[in-house]
C-alpha cells in the first residue's frame, strides 16, 4: 500500500493515540451538538432526516446541512417582504368586507379567506373574471396577444424561460412592447432557467434589448450573490397594464422543455393557466412588485394599485403568496384547512405529490370519513427522487379510500390545483411537496364560486379520460426492488 493512502494516514499504526482520541471526541461532540441544534424550529421529520444524514455521513452530512440546511431567505430579503406586507395592508381599506354572497356560504369559506389574509396580507376581492387555458402553446400565444395590446406596463415573472420556436412569440412581444415605450420588467429564476437549451440566447436577447430584467435568487458568488442554492422562486405571473394577468403552472418553454432525452421519450408537459381580470390582477401585481423590490431595491409604487378596490360582486378570489419569504407555510395551511372542511369532494392535481405528515393525515382522514378524495399524478416524471418518494405513499392513501389517477405516459401532468366541494378552486404554481411548502416561493389563487368550479370539473373529466385508476392489489405486488428504492427516496422527501 502507498505510504500516503488514507487508510495508512488514519490507522492506529501511523497516528498517535492522542490524535485518535481527539478525533473521536470531536466526532462525539458534533453528534451531541447536532441533537440539540438541528431540531430548533424544524419539524421533527425534517430534523430526523438531517440527523440521519449527519450520523451516517458525519462530515459530508454536516457540510450539506451548512449549505442547504436553512429554509429561510437572507434577513434583508425577509425584511423587504415584511415591508411589502405592511404597504399592502395600509392600502387595504379598513372596512374591506366580503359580499352578501358569503352570507349563504358555509362559514369555513369566510374563515379560509381570513386565514389567507392573516398569512399573506392580501384580502378576498370580488368582481373578477377567469378563463382556463390547458394548452401550453396556446397560452403563450394568448399572452403574446395581450402584451401586444399593452400601453402602460408589463410585468413578467416565471421560473423557467428559454427561447425556442414556441416561446419566441411571447418573448418577441415583450421586446416589441419595450420598443414602443411600454415599461417592461422581467424576472426569471436563475437556477430554474440555467442549463435549458435556449437560455443563453434569451440572455443575449434581453441584454441587447435594453429591457430591465433580473435573475431571481441568483447564485453568482463572484458577484457577491449567494443564498441557499435550492431556495427558488417558482412563481408564474404575467401582468399587463394592471387589467389582465396570467398565473398557474406553466413555464415559458416548449412542451418538451427542448431536452433531447424528453424528445426521445416523447415527453410533453401538460399545464393549466388562468387568465384573470378584475381586482385580483392588482393582487398578482403586488406579488410581482414585492419580488422586483426584493431583487432590485426598486419599489414600483407607480406601477401598482394604490388602494385595492372593494367590489362586492362575483366572482370572488384571493391571491395567496407563500414560500421562505414568509414565516409560515401559507399554502400548506390553506390546503389543510380546505381539506378538513370538505364535506363531499376533494380533487388534487400535482406533478410532485410528496405530502408531509399533516397533509397525509388530512387526506386519509377525510377519505375515511366518506369524502370523495381524488388525486391526479403522472405516470411519467422527470424527477427520480420525487417520483419514487411519491410512489411510496400510494398504498396508504389508497387503503384509506383515496382514488389515485395516474395520467398516461408520455404526457407529463404538470397542472397544479385543488378543488373542494362545489365551491372552492385553488390554481397556482404550488406542488404538494415539502419543496413547494417550505423551499420555493409560490403563488396560488383561491377562487370562490360554483360556475368556475364547474368549469374546473370539466378539466378533471378530461384528465380522468386520459388516466388510469390505481389498482391497489396490483400496486402492492410490484417488485420488491422498486419498494426498496421508493422507501429510500421517501427518507429524503423532508429535505428536498
Amino acid at each position: 500500500m502507498f505510504p500516503w493512502a488514507p487508510y495508512d494516514l488514519f490507522s492506529p499504526d501511523t497516528v498517535p493515540e492522542w490524535i485518535l482520541v481527539i478525533l473521536v471526541v470531536i466526532d462525539l461532540l458534533l453528534r451531541i451538538g447536532a441533537l440539540g441544534w438541528i431540531p430548533h424550529q424544524r419539524r421533527p421529520s425534517v430534523a430526523l432526516a438531517w440527523l440521519l444524514a449527519i450520523f451516517l455521513l458525519p462530515y459530508a452530512g454536516l457540510l450539506l446541512f451548512l449549505v442547504i440546511g436553512s429554509s429561510r431567505l437572507p434577513r434583508k430579503r425577509m425584511e423587504k417582504q415584511a415591508k411589502m406586507n405592511d404597504i399592502i395592508r395600509e392600502n387595504t381599506p379598513e372596512d374591506f368586507s366580503l359580499g352578501k354572497e358569503f352570507d349563504d356560504l358555509p362559514e369555513w369559506v369566510t374563515t379560509t379567506a381570513k386565514l389567507n389574509y392573516q398569512l399573506g396580507a392580501l384580502p378576498m376581492v370580488g368582481g373578477n373574471g377567469f378563463d382556463i387555458v390547458t394548452d401550453n402553446h396556446e397560452s403563450m400565444e394568448r399572452m403574446a396577444r395581450d402584451v401586444d395590446r399593452a400601453t402602460d406596463y408589463v410585468h413578467f415573472e416565471f421560473y423557467i424561460v428559454a427561447t425556442d420556436r414556441v416561446s419566441r412569440v411571447l418573448l418577441d412581444s415583450l421586446v416589441r412592447a419595450h420598443d414602443r415605450g411600454v415599461r417592461v420588467r422581467i424576472l426569471i429564476d436563475h437556477v430554474g432557467s440555467l442549463g435549458y437549451p435556449g437560455y443563453a440566447e434569451l440572455v443575449r436577447r434581453f441584454n441587447a434589448s435594453g429591457i430591465p430584467w433580473r435573475r431571481m435568487l441568483p447564485i453568482r458568488p463572484w458577484r457577491g450573490e449567494w443564498q441557499r442554492p435550492d431556495l427558488r422562486n417558482h412563481r408564474k405571473i404575467l401582468v399587463v397594464d394592471g387589467s389582465i394577468a396570467y398565473t398557474g403552472s406553466q413555464n415559458i418553454i416548449h412542451r418538451s422543455y427542448n431536452k433531447k432525452k424528453n424528445i426521445r421519450r416523447g415527453l410533453e408537459w401538460k399545464d393549466l393557466m388562468i387568465r384573470c381580470s378584475g381586482p385580483v390582477v392588482a393582487e398578482l401585481n403586488a406579488v410581482f412588485v414585492s419580488d422586483w423590490y426584493s431583487e432590485t431595491d426598486d419599489l414600483l409604487l407607480d406601477e401598482a394599485t394604490e388602494v385595492l378596490p372593494n367590489v362586492e360582486a362575483p366572482v370572488y378570489a384571493q391571491v395567496v403568496p407563500s414560500g421562505p419569504g414568509f414565516t409560515t407555510e401559507n399554502n400548506l395551511r390553506l390546503f389543510n384547512h380546505l381539506i378538513y372542511n370538505a364535506n363531499r369532494r376533494v380533487v388534487i392535481s400535482s406533478p410532485y405529490f410528496v405530502p408531509d405528515e399533516s397533509l397525509l393525515h388530512a387526506l386519509t382522514t377525510e377519505a375515511q370519513s366518506g369524502v370523495d378524495v381524488e388525486i391526479f399524478v403522472g405516470e411519467s416524471s422527470d424527477q427520480f427522487l420525487a417520483r419514487n418518494a411519491q410512489n411510496s405513499y400510494y398504498s396508504e392513501l389508497a387503503e384509506a379510500g383515496v382514488k389515485i389517477y395516474r395520467y398516461s405516459s408520455p404526457t407529463v401532468l404538470h397542472a397544479k390545483f385543488v378543488l373542494v366541494d362545489d365551491l372552492i378552486s385553488v390554481i397556482g404554481s404550488s406542488n404538494m411537496d415539502e419543496r413547494s411548502f417550505a423551499l420555493d416561493l409560490e403563488v396560488s389563487v383561491m377562487i370562490v364560486g360554483q360556475d368556475f368550479h364547474d368549469r374546473m370539473e370539466e378539466v378533471v373529466g378530461q384528465f380522468k379520460a386520459s388516466s388510469t385508476l390505481l389498482d391497489l392489489d396490483a400496486w402492492n405486488n410490484r417488485p420488491l426492488r422498486h419498494k426498496y428504492v421508493e422507501n429510500v427516496c421517501r427518507l429524503t422527501s423532508a429535505l428536498l
